[in-house]
């Protein structure tokens, strides 16, 4: 399609929440007789699926979230998103639906952001404009298998803060729930991990609470993950921390940190088991993920008992840092590492 140069959009950009935005164009494409099709860029933000599609029986779907930045200077770039599109391919091999190459992935991201441009916030406003790659089961189909066809297809919305506040402390809640079970889809990024989070994270919010922190569940001892997103910690010897467990979705954010606090503040690094009976043995902690970037956790509620890192209301030093970090990386202000940054515009 012919896109047409419209004129800026007005919004808000400053106070921009993460909700839903209609923007003007987003990508679809059709896996069908074995292979996908080039797909095409359209300004209908519907889609029609046969009422026989599995992604509506049995949850065959995956999805990705990644973000794109404007920087001083205007352009435009993304941050690491070839490991977006091979998180992608997991999550499909796991649900058995066909890939989608890296290439085929990020031209079609690349498209979406320039046909978007005029909804990229400015530099300066926190705002940036969130990518949401999809791949779904469709056609006509009942039984328990794989569906016959695919929908491949990426939408834009200008988002800010995923938690209210931005980088201001919040507290937590350990949930009885189960996030995913031993052996099960915790791993990657599809449709019923976050079906299933629903209920604990709104049970969460009614009691003042950001939202739930998942334990193992085989176990129900160790930290697994924060709501939808990573969890991290700072140890009071100074280690970089995060739980390692295969439930656990494979954070860009989280390894992107890892690197970070190992390579440019020289600190000891670690995945290993954060038991929640040892809360003391950690000086800050946080939730960290695309949309949350970083939400710093000023204590969580476990039982009776309610643990407080470094302060109910003040951002930890080496919280801080690390935030300031990465999003300078981000946003362009500082030299990222090498294959870290896709230029768009």
């Amino acid at each position: 399609m012919t896109l047409e140069k419209k004129e800026a959009v007005q919004l808000d950009w400053e106070n921009l929440g993460f909700s839903y935005i209609k923007t003007d164009i987003r990508y679809v494409a059709t896996w069908k007789d074995g292979k996908w099709d080039e797909g095409i860029l359209t300004e209908d933000n519907q889609i029609s699926i046969s009422e026989g599609s599995p992604v509506i029986h049995y949850g065959q779907s995956c999805f990705e979230g990644l973000k794109a930045y404007r920087t001083k200077s205007g352009e435009v770039q993304l941050f690491r998103p070839e490991e977006n599109a091979k998180r992608m391919q997991r999550s499909c091999r796991r649900l058995l639906m066909p890939e989608v190459s890296e290439e085929q992935f990020l031209s079609a991201v690349k498209e979406v952001v320039k046909a978007n441009e005029r909804f990229i916030p400015p530099y300066g406003t926190g705002g940036t404009l969130y990518l949401r790659p999809y791949v779904m089961g469709v056609g006509d189909s009942i039984g328990v298998a794989p569906a016959n066809e695919y929908i491949f297809g990426v939408f834009a919305i200008p988002v800010g803060a995923y938690f209210k506040g931005g980088l201001t402390p919040t507290s937590f809640i350990i949930s009885e729930y189960d996030r995913a079970a031993s052996q099960g889809t915790g791993g990657v990024k599809v449709g019923g991990n976050y079906a299933s989070s629903l209920l604990p994270g709104k049970e969460a919010k009614q009691r003042s609470f950001s939202d739930c922190i998942y334990l193992d569940p085989a176990t129900h001892t160790k930290i697994e993950e924060v709501g939808a997103a990573n969890f991290f910690a700072i140890t009071k010897d100074g280690r970089f921390v995060t739980p390692d467990s295969p439930s656990i979705l494979p954070s860009i954010t989280k390894y992107s940190l890892l690197y970070l606090a190992e390579h440019a503040l020289g600190m000891p690094v670690a995945q290993e088991d954060i038991y929640v009976s040892q809360l003391d043995l950690y000086e800050e902690a946080g939730a960290c993920g695309t949309a949350a970037v970083i939400s710093p956790i000023a204590g969580i509620q476990h039982g009776d008992n309610y643990h407080v890192f470094y302060s109910e209301t003040e951002v930890g030093p080496v919280t801080r840092k690390l935030y300031d970090l990465l999003t300078a990386i981000q946003f362009g202000d500082k030299e990222a590492p090498e294959g870290w940054i896709t230029k768009v515009l």
